[in-house]
């Protein structure tokens, strides 16, 4: 596997990062404010900042979503980014946003047990957003979008991942019927889902084709739910425990690889299909073990000498990885053939990392 490709933009975390269509230009949620970063030759370079928000950014996709009640969609002029406010109607903090693929309208997750479809009105000249509600218990921490821009998966702090249908009547286009649901109103639950250990839901992605939904919780777990038909038990559930720390983010690279990352500061691989998943290790390759024999006694040496002259080893911070915290979320950043090549992955130490497969 080739290098990875490593941005060290600032010394804060990064809450969330998209890249635009053509790579070139990155979004990094920062505080109460979005940056954006320009590549130039080799490195990302600070181009412009998005200022409107009065709380902590938690989450930027084309369009940013903070920590107040309200989104702001920005469109690009030649005087700069343009702010469109978007009434949420939420009592609550907004907590992670995502534009549907076919960027027709976006969904916002919150504290105040709802997620906001959000879509742009033509009559009025104004974005507005409808609420599923029922039947969120908590705090939804994560969405994802269906490839049918309809069909929406979220996670909860009630321990569940859910499918519900976003359909919005004059805005989306009848979806061809899958096995999650064929009649698709607003708000229908076509899929609900409990960690076995009742631990928060950390992300939720489907697969490319959609029949397939992966979701993270703090158990430490991943869990690959295949649906079999509307209103029918799924064909399979099948959940991996792994002795790692809790995973923050997944993507799929396929039909069959689900690669996430968290709070182990590395992003793992995980290979299977219906009849079974498992972990098959860590994306990066640490240490050296090319290393001769000389170089190990070298090693020893140096460090009994430090043991003997200040009773301890050395001071080491750095880890053996190369994000050096808790990894916030993975992109996709370019795929072939329906597998990924490469994909990105941002950090709570300031880093966005872009990892070729």
């Amino acid at each position: 596997m080739a290098a990875p490709e490593v941005h060290h933009l600032f010394h804060a975390p990064i809450a969330d990062h998209s890249f635009s269509a053509d790579r070139n230009t990155v979004a990094v949620a920062r505080d109460t404010s979005v940056e954006i970063y320009k590549r130039v030759a080799n490195s990302f370079k600070l181009k412009d900042e998005l200022k409107g928000h009065d709380k902590t950014v938690t989450s930027v996709d084309i369009a940013p979503n903070s920590g107040h009640r309200n989104a702001l969609v920005w469109e690009p002029t030649a005087q700069g980014y343009k702010p469109t406010l978007v009434l949420l109607r939420i009592n609550r903090a907004a907590t992670f946003a995502r534009w549907s693929p076919n960027e027709t309208k976006f969904a916002v997750g919150s504290g105040d047990r709802l997620i906001a479809i959000c879509y742009f009105e033509q009559e009025n000249d104004w974005w507005v957003s409808k609420h599923l509600k029922k039947p969120i218990r908590s705090t939804v921490t994560t969405v994802a979008w269906h490839p049918n821009s309809v069909l929406l998966a979220a996670g909860s702090t009630d321990a569940h991942a859910r499918v519900f249908s976003a359909f919005i009547k004059g805005v989306d286009s009848k979806p061809e019927p899958t096995a999650w649901g064929e009649r698709l109103p607003f708000n229908t639950v076509c899929g609900e889902f409990m960690n076995n250990s009742a631990g928060w839901i950390h992300s939720v992605a489907f697969s490319p084709s959609g029949n397939a939904l992966a979701y993270a919780a703090h158990d430490s777990s991943i869990t690959v739910v295949y649906p079999s038909a509307p209103e029918q038990p799924p064909r399979a559930v099948i959940t991996v425990n792994t002795h790692l720390l809790p995973f923050m983010s997944l993507i799929w690279n396929g039909e069959d690889e689900i690669i996430a990352a968290g709070y182990d500061c590395e992003a793992f691989r995980f290979r299977g299909g219906e009849d079974g998943w498992q972990l098959t290790g860590a994306v990066e390759a640490k240490g050296r073990p090319d290393q001769d024999a000389d170089q190990r006694e070298e090693s020893a040496l140096q460090m009994f000498r430090q043991m003997d002259l200040r009773g301890k080893v050395k001071d080491d911070t750095q880890l053996k990885t190369v994000h050096q915290n808790t990894i916030t979320h993975l992109r996709p950043y370019e795929t072939s053939g329906g597998y990924l090549t490469k994909f990105s992955s941002s950090g709570v130490d300031g880093r966005i990392v872009i990892w070729t497969l």
